[in-house]
């Protein structure tokens, strides 16, 4: 493993890529005209797997579902908001329905989930791409907290054959997991921390914001990282839950509109828990206004200030 602390979750996935390209000569990298430091050794290393469709996100998925098709392990690598929104028809027909009767090594690799380009407004913030994907059938859904985990998500696609949607922050983050962090990637979910009456459950990025949130908390309090909604272990999930008065559930997201808050809310209504839940996140609005990532998340009042006192807060 790579000794750095700190990494693009890109660079992450695409190193293991790299080296496993050196072995493997049935995996293919499709991108539209999208870059990243290591995607460049791809491109001048293996010019007869790496395919440039242009901007045309349509395209990419197009071409890496005929490759598949083929055979061939591929990888449709772009901008998030892009590949999981402007491509949804092809992802929903060309995968998600074609993967039920036949195996597809499709991954849709998206750079910029949530608010990781902040300054880049509404245009390019990617808030609604978990509600849409987790709704489709046969395609496995990826939201990762670091970069270490990122690279065992990577290294788990290559073996697994079926449509997947990974969705990678756009800027260095620090590893949450070390080495040898025990971490069942078919869990969907890693439990942090212990303790208290109220446990926070973040997806992607959020979780690095919770955890720096709750190292602030003079009261104890649980920390759930969900990595992946599909596959997700909802049973061993429950467990965890079971033990607290009320979640807080934090994201990138849309709240109330069927993404973490709703796969939370959900689980502890078909088990008739009686367990206070509230949802940190964007309201039914997009972000027009200028500012950088922390900005952004204090106008939402998901900033570790507003993580701290949703906790203070009384129990239901």
């Amino acid at each position: 493993m790579n000794p750095a602390q700190t990494m693009t979750m890109r660079d992450a996935f695409l190193g293991v890529l790299l080296e496993a390209m050196r072995k493997d000569e049935k995996i293919f990298i499709v991108t539209d005209d999208f870059g990243a430091p290591t995607l460049d050794k791809i491109r001048s290393g293996f010019k007869d797997r790496f395919i440039n469709v242009g901007i045309a996100e349509q395209s990419a998925v197009n071409v890496a579902t005929g490759l598949a098709i083929e055979g061939f392990t591929a990888y449709a690598y772009g901008i998030a908001g892009f590949m999981s929104m402007r491509c949804y028809e092809q992802i929903r027909s060309n995968l998600a329905m074609a993967a039920q009767v036949r195996p597809l090594n499709v991954n849709i690799v998206g750079v910029g989930a949530g608010l990781s380009y902040d300054l880049s407004g509404p245009s390019h913030h990617c808030l609604e791409d978990l509600t849409l994907m987790r709704l489709l059938p046969n395609v496995e859904v990826f939201s990762p907290s670091d970069w270490t985990l990122t690279a065992r998500i990577a290294e788990r696609s290559l073996r697994q054959c079926c449509p997947k949607y990974i969705r990678l922050d756009s800027k260095p983050v620090p590893r949450l997991y070390d080495d040898g962090a025990t971490v069942n990637l078919e869990d969907g979910f890693c439990e942090l921390a212990q303790g208290g009456d109220t446990c926070v459950v973040a997806t992607g990025f959020m979780t690095q914001v919770a955890r720096r949130a709750l190292a602030q908390s003079a009261a104890p309090a649980g920390l759930v990282d969900v990595f992946a909604f599909k596959p997700l272990d909802e049973d061993a999930l429950f467990r965890v839950l079971e033990q607290y008065r009320r979640v807080v559930t934090v994201e990138e997201g849309f709240v109330n509109r069927g993404s973490l808050d709703a796969m939370v809310a959900g689980l502890l209504a078909r088990r008739g828990a009686r367990i206070g839940l509230r949802a940190l996140g964007v309201n039914d609005r997009y972000l027009f206004e200028v500012g950088n990532r922390a900005h952004l998340h204090k106008l939402c009042g998901m900033d570790e200030q507003g993580i701290l006192q949703a906790i203070a807060a009384p129990a239901a």
